[in-house]
């Protein structure tokens, strides 16, 4: 499946299968995050000039962190995210023993701040491929929900707790619940 998807990423625009992007996990460390690339190769310059020409798109953006219509995403890229199936190199992850099945999904560095004093709590579990933000409702959750699932997650924890979260990860991503 993932050889299919790498291919189907490649044949989209040429250009890499996987992206990897330095993410913030447990304890605060940095780690290399891998995801199918679901944007253009140009994606950063494209974010920046939205951002600086169109004001709806910059507050939706300060906001959430997401773009409800992201012109930088591809269309096999939408459907890896739609689907999820962009998060199966995180796997890879698991293994390194950077993620864990369970837990906050890792943030990039300039989200830091927006967790505030949760920070250390939030992130004193390692990070992990689907969480309470995932069945939640994801992207249809405001940033705070988000702050405050991660840290009812780590105040929470148990295995059986875990097992809830994986079991009713399987329909919120079949039914693309809160996925942009």
């Amino acid at each position: 499946l993932m050889l299919l998807i790498a291919a189907l990423v490649r044949a989209g625009d040429g250009g890499p299968a996987l992206f990897k992007q330095p993410r913030i996990g447990r304890g605060g460390k940095s780690f290399r995050c891998w995801k199918f690339r679901t944007m253009a190769c140009n994606a950063d310059e494209a974010l920046q000039h939205l951002l600086a020409t169109d004001p709806a798109a910059a507050k939706e953006w300060a906001e959430s962190q997401k773009l409800t219509r992201d012109p930088r995403i591809t269309p096999v890229g939408a459907f890896l995210r739609r689907s999820s199936l962009d998060e199966l190199p995180q796997l890879f992850n698991i293994i390194a023993g950077e993620m864990s099945f369970v837990g906050p999904r890792p943030i990039v560095a300039a989200e830091r701040e927006r967790y505030g004093e949760a920070f250390n709590h939030c992130f004193a579990v390692p990070p992990g491929l689907t969480g309470l933000w995932q069945i939640s409702g994801r992207s249809d959750c405001s940033y705070a929900t988000r702050i405050s699932l991660d840290s009812q997650h780590a105040s929470e924890w148990h295995l059986m707790l875990d097992a809830k979260i994986l079991v009713k990860t399987v329909p919120a991503v079949l039914m693309q619940r809160g996925s942009r």
